[in-house]
């Protein structure tokens, strides 16, 4: 235990040892020689701050020049930026320019209900709901036996009454006859009365004379007085004809009326019957049909509703968006029902008035406190160019866009130019 000790007390006494020695050499030198090397130690340390002043300068120059230089290229890109957003905001807005489009707009048409004209008992249905039909279809048809059996009525009325204006007319010409016999009969009294005027003066006068005997004068005096009573009664029979020519003619026309009359309730029976087929006026589609067999109808019971083939659009724009509208101007349609596709039309015409004006409880802007409120006025749209593949119908929601200024915009001469 004691050895090792003292091994290690050995060598730290021979390191004091040297330690010793080499601060007495270092006492040993000459003062001189002593601030020399401090003096080079010194130069040393300051040359080696003055190194490092320089480096950090150099690079403070360096970040500082780098700085600035991002900041340039900020300011470059942003600027461009903006000059770019700024371009296409124009371009935008002169496109956008160009056209006028609402939300506020559906599909229209002059839909109604198809009835019954006539009373009676369905025999069949020719349709289903929802099917197009084209215009003279058969939709519905009604028991017609009650109506040819008042056709068939009719039409017996109609020979009848035929046949009696070919009667009187008939009578007619044979009175025609009668009258003119009785002219000829006057017109023979005539002469038999002058003839007897001739004899009554002849011997009137002989019997004046003394040459002729008063029985004589007396036979042919009482001959002209007949003469005179026969020209009297042929004169009256030939107005009484005349006046029975004239009542015929009354009759005839009597009886053309009749005629005419006979042919009206005809033509009506023939309609009647008519109405018991129920056909479809125009191209259209039937909706809502509630026409059964065997369903017994009285005359205007609705059987369904009808939508014409013919459709519109039905734009209500603001009315600050009129300016520049005009009927004939070139409209792009899409529809909410079918998203992505786009169908043409043109401006048919713009109403004449806001809708409010045409309402049932029109706005009364003269009593109570006035507020402006910018208006909206229908537009009629027509469609030009309607696919077989879409179903369109009254109420469907659409976006039209009315193209107001024909000339290109800028978007689309770069387009043309691209």
């Amino acid at each position: 235990m004691n050895a090792p000790q003292e091994r290690n007390s050995a060598k730290l006494i021979v390191l004091d040892a040297k330690a010793g020695e080499t601060d007495r050499k270092k006492d040993n030198q000459p003062v001189e020689a002593r601030a020399d090397q401090q003096e080079e130690t010194s130069k040393a340390d300051d040359g080696e701050r003055h190194g490092q002043k320089g480096s950090a300068s150099a690079e403070g120059q360096k970040l500082t020049g780098s700085s600035g230089s991002r900041r340039k290229r900020r300011l470059l890109i942003g600027v461009s930026a903006l000059a770019v957003i700024g371009v296409a905001a124009y371009i935008y807005w002169d496109n956008s320019a160009h056209y006028e489009s609402t939300d506020d707009a559906f599909v229209a048409a002059r839909q109604f209900a198809i009835t019954s004209r006539v009373a009676g008992n369905i025999t069949s249905v020719a349709v289903t709901d929802n099917q197009h039909v084209m215009a003279g279809d058969v939709i519905a048809r009604i028991d017609d036996r009650d109506y040819q059996t008042s056709l068939d009525e009719a039409e017996a009325q109609v020979e009848q009454a035929k046949a009696s204006l070919a009667n009187t007319k008939a009578q007619k010409t044979v009175q025609q006859a009668t009258v003119e016999e009785q002219k000829a009969q006057v017109e023979q009294a005539k002469a038999n009365l002058v003839f007897a005027q001739q004899q009554y003066d002849r011997y009137e006068t002989l019997m004046k004379n003394g040459s002729g005997t008063i029985q004589n004068a007396q036979q042919y005096t009482a001959e002209l007085h007949q003469d005179q009573a026969a020209l009297t009664t042929d004169q009256a029979s030939l107005i009484a004809a005349q006046r029975q020519l004239d009542a015929y003619q009354f009759q005839i026309a009597s009886a053309e009326a009749t005629v005419k009359q006979d042919e009206a309730q005809l033509e009506q029976a023939k309609l009647n019957l008519s109405y018991t087929t129920i056909t479809a006026p125009q191209p259209g589609r039937v909706v809502q049909l509630s026409a059964g067999n065997g369903q017994y109808v009285q005359a205007g019971t609705n059987l369904s509703m009808f939508v014409p083939d013919k459709l519109w659009i039905t734009a209500n724009f603001k009315e600050t968006q009129l300016n520049h509208m005009r009927p004939g101007q070139p409209v792009t349609v899409t529809f909410d029902a079918y998203p992505g596709r786009e169908i043409h039309g043109h401006v048919a015409s713009i109403q004449p008035g806001s809708g409010t004006a045409f309402s049932l409880l029109p706005a009364e802007n003269a009593t109570g406190n006035y507020v402006k409120i910018v208006q909206r006025v229908p537009v009629k749209i027509t469609l030009d160019d309607v696919p077989e593949d879409v179903t369109l119908g009254p109420g469907m929601s659409v976006e039209p866009t009315v193209r107001v200024d024909p000339s290109p915009s800028i978007y689309e001469r770069l387009r043309n130019v691209l």
